[in-house]
């Protein structure tokens, strides 16, 4: 061989090496921690009958491309497990605790499958985290009080699990939280005290909560929903100050004391109160333009606001109000603008509709079980009250 074709010959296995070394690079670039991590993760899930999430998951290859998996330089900064798009089968396992090794993740999120288990306290080691989001699976046992340690957490949703035991209030303590969603578990004790300045979403509804609401909500909330727990004490005070809500949903606990007539002025689309002990007048200030009010099964007293009329969806059955119903009221239902009127179960003495008055089609009234005979007879819920007027004795009673 000639000088000439040795230099072809080196400069070609030069090439080789340099392509090896690039190929076996890119293969190796993921810090030996997050590999290791990953490992672990994958050994401790499985996909559910037809789900195929870890196919991609082949560790002969680059991590970084594996299905939901995201790397900034040599470190994972997110992990998404399983197929987020609705209908598909989820996973199946325990999570890891190698998940507290991925230490420059940001957000990791588990969709909807069987993953049972606590949740890992490694957890509270991911400093850098700002989503935290397992939601919909059977994760049980207590939330660690170590979460406290994730000071940038923007979001915590472990939402429909399986969780016990109380709220840790150093979650509250986080200062940069904006959605809390514990939503769906059995979790018990008071609702801590949320300090954080940029909360606008806490549901905290289907759980066994107990006890008075914290005085501490920031007026940045925009939707509450505490709804089906045991909480008790009144709540205009609390109330008072959110006048950023879009959506409010205290129903079927046991709160007490008035409702503040602030709040019909605040920015709300829906507001569910039912299910209380709220009692007392209710007078809004100005022109209700909240779509749905619901105010049922109370012991709410005095006449009803003319101020309602604007509501699409209204019902205020099951309290004591008394005298006639408003006028705008009847208008607006007789023009279809008020779509549900439930009136039932209270004392009232006078609607002025025409016997022969047609109701739209499209909205629903119910009137039965009051101090007067219905003027006309429209269709009520299945559970309501089958007598159509209230015993003359009791209307007497109330108003002696």
């Amino acid at each position: 061989m000639g000088k000439q074709g040795r230099k072809r010959l080196v400069s070609y296995a030069l090439f080789l090496a340099a392509l090896f070394q690039c190929r076996f690079l890119a293969f190796a670039i993921l810090d030996p921690l997050d590999f290791l991590a990953l490992q672990l993760i994958r050994k401790s899930m499985n996909d559910l009958p037809g789900s195929s999430f870890f196919a991609s998951w082949d560790f002969t290859s680059d991590p970084c491309n594996f299905t939901g998996v995201y790397c900034e330089s040599d470190k994972v900064i997110a992990l998404n497990l399983g197929d987020p798009r609705a209908g598909f089968p989820g996973l199946t396992g325990r999570l890891d605790t190698a998940i507290g090794k991925l230490s420059a993740l940001t957000e990791f999120s588990l969709v909807p499958g069987r993953v049972f288990g606590s949740l890992p306290m490694s957890i509270s080691r991911l400093e850098n985290l700002r989503v935290l989001a397992i939601t919909r699976n059977y994760i049980s046992g207590d939330i660690p009080a170590s979460l406290g340690r994730l000071r940038r957490l923007k979001t915590l949703d472990l939402s429909y699990n399986r969780l016990t035991g109380k709220i840790p209030r150093s979650i509250g303590t986080l200062p940069e939280l904006t959605n809390v969603l514990l939503c769906h578990n059995n979790l018990s004790g008071s609702v801590p005290p949320f300090l954080s300045q940029a909360l606008t979403r806490l549901d905290l509804k289907r759980n066994a909560l107990t006890g008075s609401l914290p005085n501490s909500f920031s007026p940045s909330l925009q939707f509450l929903s505490l709804s089906w727990n045991q909480l008790t004490g009144p709540v205009d005070s609390v109330l008072s100050r959110l006048d950023q809500l879009s959506f409010l949903d205290l129903s079927f606990n046991r709160f007490t004391g008035p409702i503040p007539d602030r709040i019909f002025s605040f920015p709300l689309t829906n507001l569910h109160l039912q299910r209380n002990s709220f009692y007392g007048p209710v007078q809004p200030g100005d022109q209700v333009k909240i779509s749905t009010v619901d105010l049922s099964h109370n012991m709410l007293s005095g006449r009803i606001s003319p101020m309602f009329s604007t509501v699409q969806n209204l019902y205020l059955n099951h309290n004591r109000f008394t005298g006639h119903v408003p006028d705008s009221l009847v208008d607006r239902l007789l023009s279809a603008s008020l779509q549900t009127l439930y009136l039932q179960h209270n004392f009232l003495t006078g609607i002025g509709i025409n016997p022969t008055a047609e109701i739209p089609q499209s909205t629903s009234l119910c009137i039965q079980y009051n101090c007067m005979v219905p003027p006309v007879q429209t269709p009520c819920p299945l559970k309501s009250e089958t007598q159509k007027t209230r015993p003359t004795s009791l209307c007497n009673e109330w108003k002696g």
